[in-house]
């Protein structure tokens, strides 16, 4: 999870195409939140601690103020309280070891925090154990935001030949009026030759796979899926957080996810034990 300095031109500039849920794509796992109370845990495990980019906040587990589903939603919330030598506390629910996917079209409907500081995103991990690691494992950002740069969304592609690190990752931005004040779609719709980034029905970025060389194109194996809200850190903290605006949190209405038939092994994947 990190930003995409290099895009992929403006919106304006995409050849944008509406892109519906085609018919061929089956629904074959998914979480309405249709039950109060915690994050159901044969679906959702949790990142614990300070994990990453040196952000601000420490993440808990099986923690209701930070993760729980009240109202048909599923709620992760950062709170303004020390805890684990940080000042925030978050949360960061994951399906590794419960479920992971491949070649399929992973849908989330969620609305976005505000305020400088916050860093929300939905997105995926390579699973293998043997894949090397970040970034050779792949990784698919279906949704960033930074609270500095209030409705400017980011679709990001990580692997180990395009990545941050070397500046060369594969990206898009564009603006979303109402982000954080409603609730939007966000998916990627994960082909054996590409991946199409689509948000409230229109297509914004497409990554192409120019090779088999796993650097360049790591998603022939299967990911899992992360939802998290962090505060802070090497992107999310560039111009400091507002301490004035906690709590926050990111609301998830659903998370769908579905195969395609046409392309064997799409869908979810076993764990691998």
């Amino acid at each position: 999870m990190r930003n995409g300095w290099a895009v992929a031109g403006a919106a304006a500039g995409l050849a944008m195409a509406t892109a519906a849920v085609a018919a061929d794509w089956t629904l074959v796992w998914g979480d309405e939140f249709e039950r109060d109370g915690a994050p159901d845990p044969a679906k959702w495990d949790y990142e614990v601690g300070a994990v990453r980019n040196n952000e601000a906040q420490t993440y808990t587990k099986a923690r209701s103020e930070n993760a729980r589903v009240e109202n048909g939603r599923l709620v992760i919330e950062a709170r303004r309280e020390p805890m684990a030598k940080k000042d925030y506390t978050s949360a960061s629910v994951i399906t590794r070891g419960r479920a992971h996917f491949l070649h399929c079209r992973i849908e989330i409907r969620a609305k976005l925090p505000k305020g400088r500081g916050v860093w929300p995103a939905l997105w995926t991990l390579g699973a293998s154990r043997d894949a090397g690691g970040w970034p050779r494992c792949g990784e698919i950002d279906i949704m960033e935001m930074v609270g500095f740069d209030p409705e400017v969304i980011h679709t990001t592609v990580h692997t180990d030949r395009y990545n941050h690190r070397r500046g060369t990752q594969k990206a898009a931005r564009f603006k979303l009026p109402g982000a954080s004040d409603g609730f939007h779609v966000y998916a990627v719709e994960w082909y054996p030759d590409r991946l199409d980034f689509v948000v409230d029905g229109v297509r914004r970025f497409t990554f192409a796979r120019e090779s088999d060389d796993p650097a360049v194109w790591p998603f022939a194996r299967p990911h899992y899926l992360l939802m998290n809200l962090a505060i802070g850190g090497a992107w999310g903290g560039l111009k400091g957080i507002d301490e004035s605006i906690f709590p926050q949190r990111m609301e998830v209405d659903y998370v769908r996810v579905y195969s395609n038939p046409a392309v064997p092994g799409s869908g979810i994947v076993p764990p691998a034990r």
